[in-house]
Formats: structure tokens, sequence, C-alpha cells
């Protein structure tokens, strides 16, 4: 078993551009580490509407003067080159590079990540002190890449369940030498999906899938549709390495189960964490699982600025700046925990159904709070009793109180012990029909 922050540290350099070498010994390196089933797609498949792309290698590009002076190169870092650029070799103008020169306006010391994928052209990536210095009437511009047939490939991690429902849990692979966007979210499920095996077996099935962004997904599923109707909810992991708290993006379902639970959850996990509307965090792959069609309800687990910092999601985002220093150990720790917390909670959240009628008599059960020491204890007590009714899960109950999941959860496992409630897969009303 590889340290997370050791395997972020070995993967990170590698250029994994969304169908490359890079990508796929990354991947391969994961698959030491847990049983894994890796899903190949040629370039050329449909995806849905979309298609496979090629796989792209760049061997060589370079920005240099007329008299051969090299003024940066891909050696010097991979994101000087767009990614997908078209391979051009050529003496241009001033003007004419500078409408290829890509810089990062918002931290211009850095160099920015562009990519290409489908739009094709050629392009160069620089620090703002790069740009600046051009002050040539021409340059020379080498860019030597390729494309050619691949392969896409899915990782997929299984947990079975007693069920053969699904959550799903996914991360994204991709990002050249990049490291909180996203081998965080990625190093985090694996480290939470190991846990999980070594555990008692859950209730439901899980699987984690690491992958491209977007197209791995659209792979994944135009090629899984028979599994759709089993998935209950799914969770996105990402940048989970910074400082920031942990924000929980809601699904295109905002009412549903997953969603209830998992903010509930997170209520009891991370005091400081918040929750959004669905693509008012960070928008991934969670869109291709709630999209038309599919409309698997998946939230996003991340560590994102708040909404009013100039920085959102993160300083480094999207940056050479994004390297192994923005990450410790601890967050990354602290992420895994929340990710089986809530993933725990989902496992346990049923239907409370109750075993008694009138209130209950709490001193006769040894269950009782006293008001006048623990006014709040006493309350929570006997609110969530009121609504231990078979028709609210606890994830409602903790939703309807505005408390968390633990919270409720504690109550109504000494009910259980008690014998005067019991758990439901499925709803159980217990109060009378009446008639109208």
């Amino acid at each position: 078993m590889t340290h997370m922050m050791d395997l972020i540290e070995e993967l990170w350099p590698l250029k994994r551009n969304i169908v490359s070498d890079g990508f796929d010994r990354a991947l391969s390196r994961l698959a030491d580490e847990i049983p894994m089933t890796i899903h190949e797609y040629p370039t050329g498949e449909p995806c849905w509407t979309w298609k496979v792309p090629e796989k792209w290698t760049c061997h060589e590009a370079y920005l240099e003067t007329l008299s051969g002076k090299r003024l940066f190169s891909y050696a010097d870092h991979p994101l000087h080159v767009v990614s997908y650029s078209l391979p051009f070799e050529g003496v241009v103008s001033q003007d004419e590079l500078l409408d290829h020169l890509h810089v990062n306006l918002r931290l211009p010391e850095s160099i920015p990540f562009i990519f290409k994928y489908y739009d094709r052209d050629w392009g160069l990536c620089a620090t703002q002190a790069q740009r600046d210095a051009l002050t040539d009437s021409k340059y020379r511009v080498v860019i030597r890449t390729s494309f050619e047939p691949g392969t896409l490939k899915v990782g997929e991690v299984v947990i079975p369940g007693e069920s053969d429902q699904i959550m799903m849990v996914v991360a994204h692979l991709c990002h050249p030498a990049m490291a909180n966007d996203d081998l965080t979210g990625t190093v985090v499920g694996l480290e939470a999906a190991r846990e999980i095996l070594q555990g008692p077996r859950p209730y439901y099935s899980y699987r984690l899938l690491i992958l491209p962004e977007t197209i791995g997904s659209l792979a994944y599923l135009s090629h899984h549709e028979e599994l759709i109707p089993k998935m209950v909810g799914g969770l996105f992991l990402e940048m989970l390495g910074n400082d920031s708290a942990h924000a929980l993006q809601q699904s295109f379902q905002p009412h549903s189960q997953p969603d209830l639970v998992f903010a509930t959850a997170l209520r009891g996990l991370d005091p400081d964490s918040y929750v959004d509307d669905y693509r008012t965090i960070i928008c991934n792959d969670e869109r291709q699982f709630n999209s038309p069609g599919v409309r698997v309800p998946m939230l996003s687990l991340s560590r994102v600025e708040p909404p009013d910092s100039p920085t959102r999601p993160f300083h480094e985002y999207h940056s050479s700046f994004d390297t192994p220093e923005v990450i410790t150990q601890e967050r990354l720790e602290e992420s895994k925990e929340v990710v089986i917390g809530m993933l725990q909670a989902w496992d346990h959240n049923q239907y409370v159904v109750n075993n008694f009628k009138g209130e209950v008599f709490a001193s006769g059960y040894n269950i009782w709070i006293d008001y006048r020491t623990n006014p709040e204890g006493h309350r929570r007590l006997f609110d969530i009793m009121e609504r231990c009714d078979g028709e609210r899960t606890i994830a409602e109950i903790a939703a309807e109180l505005g408390t968390s999941f633990q919270g409720v959860w504690g109550v109504v496992s000494l009910l259980v012990e008690k014998e005067l409630a019991w758990l439901s897969r499925a709803p159980q009303p217990t109060a009378p029909r009446r008639g109208i």
C-alpha cells in the first residue's frame, strides 16, 4: 500500500493527456494498488453524440529567436504546449505568434493549462514575463506533435454489496503535470475504496471510476447503459488537497436521497463545509451522470474557495503552480474520512418505522433526557421520535430538523436497540388510513 502523498509525487509529472502514454502509465500504476478493471475504447468509437479522440503525443516543441536562442520549450515544462496542439514549424511574425501564445491573466507568473481537444489549432503557453519579453519582429516556432489511433482508458474498481444497486464514485486522472486537480480526488477515492473493500460487506454496491475528464464518463456510460437503471447516485471527487473547507455541490435533483444523505452527513463530518446548487461550485464529470437520458443524481465534493474569492476554485488552478506543494497528507486523510463517512451514511440511510404508538414513555425505556439540564438534547430526542413514522428516511429527518445525519442516526440506533423502531429500505407508513 502506497501513501497517498507518495502516489501523487510519483504520478504528477506524467504527461497525462486524455488519450496518451502518460495517462496509460498513471492508470496502470494505480491498478497495482487495488484490483481494477481497465476498459478500453478505441479512437473514433461513438460515445452517444461524442467520439473518442486520437492519441496525442508531443515529441518536441520550442520557441526561439531567428538567431537560435531558445526562449522556452516543452522540455522545460509540458504546459508550454497547448494540449492536443496541431504540429507546426515555421517562422512567424510577432503578431501571429501572440495570437497563438496563451498566458494566465489571473496568475501571470505561471504557465497556464490550455487544451484544444476538439477545436484544433496550434498553440504555445508562457508566463506573462516571457510574453512581454517578445520584442523581435519574427520568431521560429517548432511544435512536433502526432495524432494516431489509440485507446481511451477507464479504470473501474468494483465493491460488491448485498444489493446490485450502485453508488458511483468518480475522479479524473488527466491534466498533465498538475497535482491538486485532480490527482487528489483520484488517490482519495482509491484509498476510500480500499478501506471499504477491507471492511464489512456493504448493503449497496460501489463502483469507483478513474477516467479522463468528460469523454471518459461518456465512454463508460454509453457502453454500460444496462447499469444506468441500477445507479442510485454518485459522488465526484476533485481538488481535495488544498486548504479550503469541503464544498458539496448538489445534483440536478436536489431533493434526491443522495443529496439529502451527503449534505446532512457532511454537516457532521466537516462543520466548516458548505453546500451549494448544481453547477455553481465547479463543473466536471457529474454533468454527464446528471444529464438527460441518464439522470443519476451525482454530487461533487471538493475543496473550493468561497464564492467571493478572486482565486476560486483555488489559487493555483489550471497552472504550472499546481504542484504537490499545494497538498498535504493531513488534508488528504481528512477528505478520505469525509468520503468514507458520507458513503457509510448512504449505506445506513433507511426509513425509520415506529414500533410504538403515541408519545414514547422515555423514562420507562431509560432514554429520557432531562429538559432542565439538556434542553437541546431533550428537544432533539422528541423531534426525531415524532418523525419515526415509516415515511421518512434518516436523511429526510436530518434535513427537516436542520441537523446532521450522524445526530439522527445516534438517536435512531438507540430506538432500534430498545425495539421501539426498525429500519426498512422501502417506505412503511404506519399512520391509519382515513376515509374522506
